[in-house]
């Protein structure tokens, strides 16, 4: 098996999937020639061609609904938003197409698309590169949206993104893309949508995060064990839909949570995460759930995106508050 990042991963998987099926396309701003923005599709171009590697213009409206219609027609297209926060001009051709439109033909049609957008804060990028805004499209139903937080799950999620009948909405964690290597098998494999993971077992305290939030809550769990304290980190690897029995039982086993996330606290999916753990453990409870969450203003520049990113320092703090309660 390869030692791989986890946007070597990416790559790999659109290989794989590309290989293996006809149907599988990419398109997207700069994912030919250039091979993407962070060269997730270097090499691609020259395997299969510009009929299955396709250079659109930049205009996200255009690349959505194009790859809705190449959906709706008998391919399984794999699109490109450079950055999520460039997905706003096709937020309409997202929400009120691609994840309607099972229901809007009474189950006749599906669209068996996948869009990649990289995400999040810590790599100093300019505005409109480094937002979170995964809880815009947790609240649409009829469209996955999958994080994965290591390289093996990111093939694996991607390739079962690209097998899914239904539009998914694959978020790459950026700050995470070539922090770790992992060894990811050679051939084909999936790793189910709608199934987190334990990525450490504990008994005190569950803490929940996913995407680049996952290694900050794994290494808080390190120093909370300095502390004689078990911190249990959930993986949630899916957003829509969460893996309701992991965290559940999590919750269940510990009786202590804490939600890790970038998004701005109000309105983040953390506080889904909340509502769920009150309506399913309640009676568990021995504190209350805490948030570790962006502060609610928009990614700041450079000099100040690390004070506003969750570090393990908080996360650690929050783990002892709810022990302390």
């Amino acid at each position: 098996m390869a030692q791989l990042t986890l946007v070597q991963a990416i790559t790999d998987a659109l290989r794989t999937a590309m290989r293996r099926d006809e149907r599988v396309m990419v398109l997207g701003e700069d994912v030919g020639v250039n091979g993407g923005v962070f060269r997730a599709t270097d090499g691609l171009l020259a395997e299969f061609g510009e009929h299955r590697v396709v250079d659109t213009p930049l205009a996200e409206s255009a690349i959505v609904g194009s790859a809705i219609g190449l959906a709706l027609n008998g391919m399984r297209p794999v699109a490109e938003i450079q950055f999520l926060a460039f997905i706003f001009p096709a937020f309409e051709q997202v929400v009120a197409h691609a994840a309607r439109i099972r229901t809007r033909t009474m189950g006749r049609y599906s669209v068996p698309l996948v869009i990649r957008a990289p995400y999040g804060a810590g790599i100093r990028a300019p505005e409109l590169h480094s937002d979170s805004v995964e809880a815009f499209f947790v609240h649409v139903p009829g469209l996955k949206v999958v994080v994965p937080a290591t390289p093996y799950d990111a093939k694996g999620l991607l390739l079962a993104a690209i097998e899914d009948p239904d539009p998914v909405l694959f978020l790459e964690p950026m700050k995470i893309y070539r922090a770790m290597r992992e060894e990811v098998p050679e051939d084909y494999y999936t790793v189910p949508l709608g199934k987190g993971r334990i990525a450490r077992e504990g008994s005190d305290v569950t803490v929940i995060a996913w995407g680049a939030m996952v290694p900050v809550a794994l290494e808080a769990a390190k120093r909370a064990e300095a502390k004689g304290i078990s911190c249990e980190v959930v993986d949630l690897r899916t957003l829509y839909p969460f893996d309701r029995d992991l965290v559940r039982d999590s919750v269940q086993k510990t009786g202590r949570c804490v939600i890790v996330h970038e998004a701005p606290r109000t309105g983040g999916f953390g506080a889904e995460l909340v509502a769920f753990v009150n309506d399913e453990a309640l009676l568990y409870l021995e504190a209350p759930v805490a948030r570790v969450t962006g502060p609610d203003v928009h990614v700041p520049f450079f000099s100040l995106e690390e004070d506003y990113l969750p570090n393990a320092d908080r996360v650690l703090e929050a783990v002892e508050e709810t022990l302390r309660f």
